[in-house]
C-alpha cells in the first residue's frame, strides 16, 4: 500500500521537523519545506528550500511535492517568524525623525503565507489520486498558530495579531472545507523550546514551565485523525475548524465566543448570502 504523503513548512527545526520525524516513524512519506536547508537528512523525505512568503515558491513546491508521489493527504502549515518592528518603545522625540516604513515580513510570512498554503493544499489535495493508492479526494490541514492566538503577548504584539488572525481564519473556513471532504483546524502552541525564542529567553524559564514535543505531536494526531489515515472515510470525518492549545501536558480545547442573540441570524444567513 502507497504510503500517506504529508507536507511540512518550517520542518527544518522545531515543531516542523518534530513533526516531519512524528510523522515518518508512521510510514508517511514527507515533504518537508523550509527558508533554511536541513541539519538532518530524513529517509522517505525530500526537502525543498521554500520561502512561503513567496507565491512562486510555494506553487512550485507544492507540484514538486505532488508530482514526487501523485498525492497529498496532509498539509502542516507550521512555519512562522516572529516581530521585525516595534512602535511604542521606538518612539522618537524629535520632530525632524518621523518613524521609517515599519517590516512587516511577520504578515507576510505567517498570514499570507499560510493562507497561500491553504489554497495551494486544497487543491493538491483534492485532485483525484486513485492512481497513487488515495482511495477518496480531500485531507488534513492544521495550521500551526499559537497561544499568542489566544492571549494578549505585549512583548510581540506583531506576532500576536498574525496568530490571532489565523486561529479566526481557521475557524472560518472549517464549515467550508468539510463540504470538500477538507478538515482545517489550528494548534495553539505554549511555549514550547524551539528556535523561534530569542537567544537567552529559553534559559528563564524553568523545564517545568516549557510544553514538551510530545504535546505537540499529541495536539496533531488529534486534530488531524493521524491514527485513522488508513480508513476510507478519513477524508471525511473529524474536527474541523476547531482550535486547541498545547499547554504542559494538557490539550486545551477553545471554543468561539458566541453571538449576542441579537446579531446570531449572521452565523446562518452569513453562510448562505455573503
Amino acid at each position: 500500500m502507497a504510503p500517506p504523503v504529508a507536507i511540512v513548512t518550517g520542518a527544518s527545526s522545531g515543531i516542523g521537523l518534530a513533526l516531519a520525524k512524528y510523522l515518518l516513524e508512521r510510514g508517511w512519506a514527507v515533504v518537508r519545506a523550509d527558508v533554511n536547508e536541513p541539519k538532518e537528512q530524513l529517509e522517505n523525505s525530500i526537502f525543498i528550500k521554500t520561502d512561503i512568503s513567496s507565491w512562486d515558491q510555494q506553487a512550485a513546491m507544492f507540484q514538486q511535492a505532488y508530482e514526487w508521489r501523485g498525492r497529498l493527504d496532509f498539509f502542516a502549515a507550521n512555519a512562522g517568524i516572529d516581530d521585525r518592528d516595534d512602535i511604542f518603545n521606538s518612539i522618537s522625540s524629535d520632530s525632524t525623525k518621523p518613524p521609517k516604513q515599519p517590516n512587516m515580513k511577520i504578515f507576510d510570512v505567517n498570514l499570507i503565507g499560510t493562507y497561500y498554503g491553504i489554497k495551494l493544499a486544497a487543491h493538491y489535495m483534492t485532485l483525484d489520486s486513485k492512481t497513487a493508492g488515495k482511495p477518496k479526494a480531500g485531507g488534513k490541514i492544521v495550521v500551526t498558530a499559537s497561544a499568542a492566538g489566544i492571549y494578549p503577548l505585549p512583548s510581540v504584539p506583531q506576532y500576536a495579531a498574525t496568530k490571532h488572525g489565523l486561529v479566526g481564519l481557521v475557524r472560518s473556513m472549517g464549515p467550508v472545507s468539510a463540504a470538500v471532504n477538507i478538515r482545517i483546524n489550528a494548534l495553539c502552541p505554549a511555549l514550547v523550546a524551539t528556535g523561534l525564542a530569542p537567544p537567552g529567553l529559553l534559559d528563564s524559564f524553568n523545564k517545568d514551565q516549557l510544553t514538551p514535543m510530545s504535546t505537540m505531536m499529541q495536539c496533531f494526531s488529534e486534530l488531524a485523525s493521524l491514527d485513522d489515515v488508513g480508513k476510507d472515510d478519513w477524508v471525511a470525518t473529524g474536527r474541523t475548524g476547531d482550535v486547541v492549545e498545547g499547554n504542559m501536558k494538557d490539550l486545551i480545547w477553545h471554543q468561539p465566543p458566541a453571538r449576542p442573540n441579537a446579531s446570531s441570524y449572521m452565523d446562518e444567513k452569513g453562510m448562505q448570502d455573503w
